[in-house]
């Protein structure tokens, strides 16, 4: 008489739910935090629009505003990891919305899945378009070159093809290579910290640090200012912190190792992402020359007066080299939800999407859709150079919706919830209406004109992404996919 082999118990959650091992269930704990520890990337969100948000309220909202967020932040990843625990899928948002939402799951899950579709292919975009722009910056710093936009366009180009090359071939090292990313950052701000308390003679003030408010933005408004100013910390704690949910399906342990995950990833980056600002600002010597640098980034005006060229250059190697890291854990979580989504033909497309390569063990498909999408947003940086504050709102939206959707059918439908081996108890429902509240409130906001007056040149071109993309995913519902889109399609026959 022949055994069935014994199967663990993360793939007998995974049957329980409808879907059969496909992937290779090889991450821990550690790793599965690693990869939205990496896509978080303090040393990418927080490089790329730090010169935004010293023009947007200055140091004062640079520092207390990154505290405010990551609080919001917070509530929102404890609402996510709660509900994790309980469904720990490759399917991650969209698949809670469908199955927290009862009847009404196939419209939850539709609208889910593509607000988070579009929000990961901003947020791909903006890491790897903020790497390219810092690239040039540090080229143009010492050698001299003036790059135009189309010189930009290809090096993002190049780096999404890289980051391409490396999740189709290079699977088997991507838990090495998260692991090494950790390091990376944590390594690097304690680098940068040290470097620049040491090394710069005459540091910023405390008052300066701390209360220091700054408005470059043509607004009267302080308020605005400072509201606009947070778009650094938002955009760097959207970083996909649902990629711990995405990569369920490859962690043993899923129900417990995911949720803490997505927790770890913001408790981390705060403490982590606290210590790189405090660290750059007080470097700043000379606000107005760092806000007039002509660079390309103010940090590198900050590195060079604090530790010289040659020490600057050291530092900007380690932001390039967690940047790399960070673009490379996006496309790998993007295509996861590629593969996932079209698994239940929700894409067009969708019988090429969910396949996985047999020898390579990596959903192809999806790893190159990923990168072209991203580099299609990236073309409007040719029309516009205010496009890459438009990507990064794109992420910031389109993934705080996806957020907190399945949070709000957590609410709304809190009977059809079975808590997971991790759960927040009577605290769940008021932090799912912080959640909820904070996220209408981003989403507003992230589509307001960033600088006054409002002309052609600074629109911000957000508001006709998002407008275009609610068409598109509304009336394609209700003109087609309610139809026949009936949420997440099980794989399987579950024997009870």
């Amino acid at each position: 008489m022949t055994r069935e082999p014994k199967i663990d118990r993360s793939e007998q959650r995974l049957r329980e739910l409808g879907y059969k091992q496909e992937l290779k269930r090889e991450l821990t704990s550690f790793t599965n935090f690693s990869v939205s520890f990496s896509v978080v990337s303090i040393l990418t969100g927080l490089t790329s629009l730090y010169g935004s948000a010293l023009k947007s309220g200055g140091p004062v909202v640079i520092i207390w505003g990154w505290v405010f967020v990551s609080i919001m932040s917070m509530c929102v990843a404890a609402s996510m990891a709660e509900i994790c625990s309980s469904y720990p899928t490759s399917g991650g948002l969209y698949f809670w919305s469908s199955k927290l939402a009862g009847k009404h799951g196939p419209f939850y899950a539709w609208v889910t899945g593509w607000w988070n579709l579009l929000g990961q292919f901003g947020c791909t975009a903006g890491i790897d378009f903020g790497l390219a722009i810092l690239l040039c910056s540090v080229i143009t710093f010492k050698t001299g070159f003036v790059f135009e936009r189309w010189h930009v366009v290809l090096i993002y180009f190049s780096l999404l093809i890289i980051h391409g090359m490396i999740n189709t071939f290079l699977i088997k090292f991507m838990a090495i290579m998260n692991t090494i990313s950790v390091w990376v950052h944590i390594g690097g701000v304690v680098i940068i910290l040290v470097t620049l308390l040491v090394k710069t003679e005459s540091k910023a003030s405390a008052s300066f640090v701390f209360t220091e408010f700054v408005n470059k933005t043509g607004w009267s408004s302080s308020v605005y200012v400072v509201l606009l100013g947070l778009l650094q910390s938002q955009f760097t704690m959207t970083g996909e912190h649902d990629a711990s949910a995405l990569m369920t399906e490859e962690t043993k342990n899923a129900d417990v190792a995911g949720p803490i995950g997505i927790l770890m990833a913001v408790g981390v980056s705060f403490v982590a992402g606290l210590g790189y600002l405090l660290a750059l600002t007080f470097g700043i010597q000379d606000l107005d020359r760092v806000l007039t640098t002509t660079m390309g980034n103010p940090i590198t005006q900050i590195f060079v007066d604090s530790v010289g060229e040659t020490g600057a250059i050291l530092l900007l190697v380690i932001l390039l080299v967690a940047q790399f890291f960070c673009g490379n854990a996006s496309v790998t979580a993007n295509s996861r939800m590629i593969y996932a989504f079209s698994r239940d033909n929700a894409m067009p497309g969708s019988q090429y999407f969910h396949q996985i390569h047999p020898t390579l063990k990596s959903p192809i498909w999806g790893i190159w859709l990923s990168c072209f999408v991203s580099a299609l947003l990236g073309l409007m940086y040719l029309a516009d150079e205010a496009a890459f504050s438009a990507i990064t709102s794109i992420a910031t939206i389109g993934l705080y919706i996806s957020y907190g959707l399945p949070t709000f059918c957590r609410l709304v439908y809190c009977e059809n919830f079975e808590p997971g081996p991790i759960s927040l108890g009577r605290f769940s429902i008021p932090i799912g209406v912080v959640s909820c509240v904070w996220i209408v409130i981003i989403t507003v906001l992230f589509v307001l004109p960033t600088s006054s007056p409002v002309n052609a040149k600074n629109m911000n071109y957000t508001v006709v992404v998002v407008a275009a993309s609610a068409i598109y995913i509304f009336g394609n519902w209700y003109f087609n996919a309610r139809h026949w889109f009936k949420g997440p399609i099980s794989n399987i026959d579950i024997e009870y």
